[in-house]
Formats: C-alpha cells, structure tokens, sequence
C-alpha cells in the first residue's frame, strides 16, 4: 500500500503546490482509514502535522481563501522575525566606519556574502548567503564598482571657460576656421599582453596572451597622440615610441595639419585649438607655448589656444568622439606591433561617420629640455582678456623665414 502511494505521489507531486499536496494526502489518508494518517506520511515524506492539516481543510473546520496556500502566519519564521538583531549586524558590517565598529574584521576586506555569512555566523547568527544577498537587496544594497566622478574640486572659473569654449568653436566653425580638440591617450605595451574586453572567438579556444605585463624593452610602448577635427568628424592619431612632451604634442598638430588640415581647410588662416590643463599641452608649460610659436611660424596660421580648467579633461571633445572609439576597435586585440595598433586606430569608425587616419612617429623627444626667458620673450603671444591663463593667441613671427608647411 505504501509502495502505490508513494508512485502516485512521486508521479503528481512536481505539478502541484505546497495545499495540493496537502490536500491530497490528506484524502489518502482519510480514503484509509485508521493508521492512513501514519501510512501516507512514510509514503509521502510529508509531516503528520501537515496531513492533519489537511484533513481540516477538507472536512471545511478550517478554510482557507482561494488565493492562499498556507494560513496567514503559517510557514518557517523569517530569521529576521527569529533573530530582531541580524538586519543591524550585517549593515554594521558592510559599513563599517558609518554605522559600526572601524575595527570589525571585515573592515579590510572584500565584503563578499561568503565573507559577510562566515562574520555573521561568529557573532552566533544562523543566516545563509542566499538569506544575506537577500537582505542586502532588501535593505537597499546593491553590488557596485568604483565611479570616477570626483574632480578634485570645483575652479570659480569652470563655467565662464566652458562658455568662452563654446562660444569660440561656434565663431570659428560659422568661419569655416579648423577647430580640433587635442590630447594624448593612455600609452599602451607594445607585444603579446592583454587587452581589457571580449571578443568573439572559436568555443574553448580563446587568445593566449603574456602572464605578466613587463615591457618588452626592444618593442617598448606606443604614445598615441590624437586631434580632433569637429568640423568633418575626422581624427587624426600620431602614435610615438619616445616620451609623450610637448614638443611630440606639437608635431603631431604640424603632422596633422600637413597631411590633412591644409588639404581640408586650403584658404584657412586661423586655427583654434583645445587642449586640457596638464600633461604635454599644459596651459603653464614654456616648452608647449614655445613649440606652437615654431609652428605659426611655419605655418602662416594664427593660433587660438583654450584650455580647459583643471579637473574637466573629459569634457574634451577628443574623449567621447575619438578615443572612446578607439578602445572599443581594439577591445580584446592585443597590440602585437605598431603595424597592428595603426591599423586597429584607422579601422576605426562610429555610427556618426567618424573617419581616423593614424601614422608612426619614430623620432625621440628627450625630456627636461628647458625653455629660457629670452626665449619666452620672442614669442608672438597675446592673453585674451577673458580669463589669459587659459586663453591666448600665438601669430607668426614675421620676421622668420624658415620653410612654411
């Protein structure tokens, strides 16, 4: 007799909820008789409690609504009904320093819910990871990565030089001027290492790459330095193998602007140029300022130079119109040689109709080279009036005679 109703029920059991297998055990039981109680619940597994409860049910002592399947207040007690103190002690656990103790275990460690049961358990709690990834869900947590979004402080400035930027690049496109935003992107190992990304692959069969990242001194590392056309959604990347100064900063303009600005802008003789306020195009650096001076001179153009305030860089246009592009082309590839880094840089394009064209620069740019104040005292510069120690205008020389681009 067991046997049979315990096929029945291995049989039905897995379409039913927790009240239809309630109930129908306690019909077996009841359709047996004395002992069908004892009889079911060794077929069944189920508790005598629960077939009792059945029997209720059935013989409508207790009914139950439609839409229940346990009486209210039936079932196991949460753990934070049986334990009042446990939702506190994990939020004191995974803030420390705010809410609890700055000296718990956990202060220095990766608060992972295996971490956060095995503390919780010390402090004699009988909780599970799935019941901690449930209460940190319950009690607003969630799991979160680092955001940049910290800039180091806010410059009385920012807003009047994002206006005159604005303003500036709006004149000079009207004019059918140049205006290109210019910086250097992150320098990259040159050789078998990893890329951060995913890329499609054959299954079980993916790109085998260098445990460690230590430079490959005979291949070194690329400095990719890119500009920025707005106008034509153009960008152009010169990728160096020496160190990222100014003076590699300013020949990659006078690059750009010999194999593709004069051919873009022909009648053109002014050049408006962004650039942020540190690294090789720094507002405050001599050497910068002084290169650009040799580049007017060579060029015939008058250049306007903004920077933008200390702490804005990604607000640079060249950012999230060019370089983000780029990363995302060689997600996953990794930069075997400069021929692969220059073709992965001018492969890339945007739904935008964004075009790149990228070369190498092979020449060395040794660094400390100094700028002297007679030096500084030939340049052909002027400060704006709004705010000069971000804006100026660099003209030629008119006394140079040297080869114009």
């Amino acid at each position: 007799m067991e046997e049979i109703i315990s096929r029945k029920y291995q049989t039905l059991q897995p379409e039913w909820n927790e009240r239809q297998r309630r109930l129908w055990a306690a019909n077996e039981a009841m359709f047996l008789g004395y002992g069908g109680i004892s009889i079911v619940a060794r077929a069944t597994g189920l508790s005598r409690p629960t077939i009792t409860q059945g029997i209720k049910e059935l013989k409508k002592e207790e009914r139950l609504p439609n839409n229940r399947v346990r009486r209210a207040g039936g079932g196991r007690k949460k753990s934070t009904e049986t334990q009042p103190t446990l939702t506190s002690a994990l939020d004191a656990l995974v803030e420390p320093t705010a809410k609890g103790d700055p000296m718990l275990p956990l202060r220095w460690t990766t608060k992972s819910t295996r971490r956060l049961t095995k503390a919780l358990r010390a402090q004699q709690y009988n909780v599970s990871k799935s019941q901690v990834c449930r209460l940190l869900h319950q009690m607003g947590y969630q799991l979160s990565a680092n955001r940049k979004s910290i800039s180091g402080g806010t410059n009385p400035d920012r807003n009047a030089q994002f206006e005159f930027i604005n303003a500036q690049s709006a004149k000079f496109l009207k004019k059918k001027c140049p205006v290109i935003s210019v910086d250097a992107k992150k320098k990259e190992l040159i050789g078998n290492y990893r890329q951060n990304g995913r890329v499609w692959r054959p299954k079980k069969n993916p790109e085998l790459v260098n445990v460690y990242d230590f430079i490959n001194k005979k291949l070194g590392k690329a400095t990719p330095y890119g500009i920025y056309d707005l106008l034509h959604n153009i960008g152009w990347v010169n990728v160096g193998i020496d160190h990222d100064t100014a003076e590699f900063a300013v020949e990659s303009i006078r690059r750009w602007w010999k194999h593709l600005g004069k051919k873009l802008y022909p009648q053109s003789k002014e050049l408006y140029l962004t650039a942020d306020g540190g690294g090789s195009n720094s507002s405050r650096s001599r050497l910068w300022k002084y290169c650009l001076q040799e580049f007017a001179d060579e060029s015939g153009l008058t250049l306007h130079v903004s920077h933008f305030p200390p702490g804005t860089s990604k607000w640079n246009k060249i950012e999230h119109r060019l370089f983000n592009h780029i990363s995302m082309n060689w997600k996953g590839q990794p930069l075997v040689s400069m021929a692969t880094i220059i073709n992965l840089i001018g492969s890339t394009t945007s739904k935008t109709g964004l075009k790149v064209y990228a070369m190498e620069d092979d020449n060395k740019y040794p660094t400390k080279r100094k700028i002297s104040n007679e030096q500084m005292e030939k340049l052909n510069i002027k400060k704006n009036k709004n705010l000069g120690k971000w804006n100026y205008t660099i003209k030629p020389n008119t006394d140079k005679s040297k080869k114009k681009l």
